[in-house]
């Protein structure tokens, strides 16, 4: 399937007005949670960052929902993995009957960071680059 920019931005744009999901809107949803925090994680999360120790809950409100939701265990229990996703266009040119070049643009998603949590709280994160384009 092939989209033009014009028609991506588009959607983009709606989507975000429809659902506002910043920092601050996903405090209002968890503002209990968030009161309990201590000024060191209350701190890091309105920056959007995390934490070893953190709860969902601060992670939650750092970064927002997870694309993905893995469950796993190990010796040592339960384990919980978040997976965020990252996307970029990829270009595409070609050409038409010797003219100008012309370009389709398809969306490309990615995990972008994944975080690993342990009886609630955050054993491990990480981001990843976004891969190569060509």
């Amino acid at each position: 399937m092939r989209y033009t920019p014009f028609v991506l931005l588009s959607i983009v744009f709606l989507a975000g007005c429809a659902t506002p999901n910043t920092i601050a809107s996903r405090e209002q949803e968890r503002v209990a949670a968030y009161a309990s925090f201590s000024p060191e994680i209350k701190e890091l999360v309105n920056q959007g960052g995390i934490s070893a120790g953190m709860t969902t809950d601060a992670v939650y409100i750092a970064w927002g929902p997870p694309a993905q939701v893995l469950q796993s265990g190990n010796q040592n229990g339960a384990v919980t993995t978040w997976l965020y996703q990252g996307g970029y266009l990829q270009g595409t040119r070609y050409w038409v009957g010797g003219r100008s070049p012309r370009y389709d643009y398809e969306p490309v998603t990615y995990v972008s960071a994944e975080v690993v949590f342990a009886n609630g709280v955050v054993q491990s994160w990480r981001t990843l680059p976004q891969p190569p384009t060509y």
